[in-house]
């Protein structure tokens, strides 16, 4: 959990910890909400079926802005899951509910120190406290916790405290419940569609992710893979600190990559930067099938060194990280293959194998699947590919990361595609996967990188082929 950069906001006094205060605030906020949608014509939700007035989106934003603010208030689980469900809502919810899931964004207010201190004292005992010398006031403040700055009296060492909020690990059961309860209040999960493994899923990663010794693992594990990669720097843990409470690990300065002093770089540097991001991307899921899921730009921070070839990527927050079993990864090499060979029978084979496509999908949802693929391996084409814009490579065959508007393309290839009577709700792999995939792609093009990741695409499916 990164500094923010956002101004402070105010500090919260307390939290609805207790399951029955917070199952009724999200009660009275589903009813709310779920009349107003009504209201406002549920005919109007489904996306594609009409068009939207600027009325009807001014309306649904401020609905979101309004959900996004009051569930902030909550914080805990509730919070993060509807970030979750928002990965998934983009393909079954309309796009107004993906808006208000989307809103959820992990820079709420934090909670006063007397909230949090009682914790950190359980954990750690008041003996161990009396060597640090913490700031009270929060470096940042997330859903499920917090992270205040400190100093190791003893040698001055500077370190980040990250505390979770008091209860909220015992109410993920209650809010998961409520939160589905929410959803079909608001009448806005398509008729007939089980959302139940969905919410099996989103449970597993809250667990998941307040479950701070994990956390702890990965991060040493992160460190250990990476020690001898000096383009990147991993926060070093300190055990006797931390619990499954609270992870204490050193403060790494960096700074964000929308930072003047990063974008001034120049392009050799940025792309120098790029190219890192996307080889750490393709060595964690092809070659270790453990892959850091969340890419909040927040969760990176470059570090400018004093000449080219010594900037750094400072990683944090290891809570998402995920693990995928080699029948995934290699069933999902076979589409990425198929798909830059141009070899839809190779893409097909690899899609049934990893179960995102059934045997029994026609022609023309088979073509529609096929050209969502192929789009999205575009920034990894030869350059002259017919299918990639010329505008999109420059003289060097790099891809203009930032000139692209592929995220967004391939949204609506997948927002159509997920209309048709065959659309089946993702593996919940490919969810976090293309999560973190999409935030390759973000990095890359703030980064305004020319640059193409062929070579290394194929390096990593060569590597994939090689351990069969």
């Amino acid at each position: 959990m990164p500094p923010s950069d956002d101004h402070p906001k105010p500090s919260m006094s307390s939290l609805k910890t207790g399951s029955l205060e917070r199952s009724i605030a999200l009660t009275k906020l589903g009813v709310g909400a779920g009349a107003k949608l009504v209201a406002h014509s549920i005919a109007n939700i489904f996306r594609g079926e009409i068009d939207r007035s600027s009325a009807d989106r001014e309306f649904y934003q401020r609905q979101a802005q309004v959900l996004a603010d009051e569930l902030g208030k909550l914080k805990g689980s509730v919070m993060k899951a509807g970030q979750m469900l928002s990965l998934y809502g983009q393909y079954f919810l309309p796009e107004e509910a993906v808006e208000v899931l989307s809103e959820l964004q992990d820079d709420t207010p934090p909670v006063d120190w007397k909230v949090v201190a009682p914790v950190l004292e359980r954990n750690l005992g008041r003996s161990r406290l009396r060597e640090l010398e913490i700031d009270t006031t929060p470096l940042a403040a997330a859903s499920l916790g917090q992270v205040h700055r400190a100093r190791r009296r003893s040698d001055g060492r500077e370190l980040c405290v990250k505390i979770q909020y008091p209860g909220v690990a015992d109410a993920i059961e209650s809010d998961i419940r409520t939160l589905s309860r929410l959803l079909l209040m608001t009448r806005l999960t398509p008729k007939g569609l089980d959302i139940t493994p969905v919410f099996h899923e989103v449970r597993e990663m809250l667990y998941r992710e307040v479950d701070y010794e994990s956390e702890r693992h990965y991060t040493e594990e992160f460190a250990e893979r990476l020690a001898d990669d000096p383009r990147f720097v991993v926060p070093e843990v300190f055990g006797e600190y931390s619990s499954d409470q609270v992870l204490t690990t050193s403060f790494e300065a960096g700074s964000h990559v929308r930072d003047e002093t990063v974008q001034k770089l120049s392009l050799a540097r940025r792309n120098a930067l790029g190219n890192a991001f996307l080889e750490l991307f393709l060595t964690e899921f092809f070659d270790w099938g453990m892959v850091q899921s969340d890419p909040h730009f927040g969760n990176y921070r470059i570090r400018v060194g004093a000449r080219a070839g010594e900037d750094r990527i400072v990683l944090l927050d290891f809570g998402a990280t995920r693990i995928f079993g080699r029948g995934f990864i290699e069933g999902y090499s076979e589409i990425v293959a198929g798909a830059l060979a141009h070899d839809r029978e190779r893409l097909r084979r690899g899609a049934q194998a990893i179960g995102l496509i059934a045997p029994g999908f026609n022609t023309a949802a088979l073509d529609a699947f096929f050209g969502m693929c192929e789009a999205i391996v575009e920034p990894f084409a030869e350059a002259g590919d017919p299918r990639v814009a010329p505008a999109l490579h420059n003289a060097k065959g790099g891809y203009k990361w930032g000139e692209s508007d592929l995220p967004m393309r391939s949204s609506r290839i997948a927002a159509l595609n997920a209309l048709s009577v065959h659309f089946r709700v993702p593996p919940r792999e490919i969810v976090f996967l293309h999560r973190r995939l999409a935030g390759v792609f973000i990095m890359l093009a703030t980064l305004g990188c020319e640059l193409s990741g062929r070579e290394a695409l194929l390096a990593a499916l060569a590597r994939v082929e090689a351990q069969r």
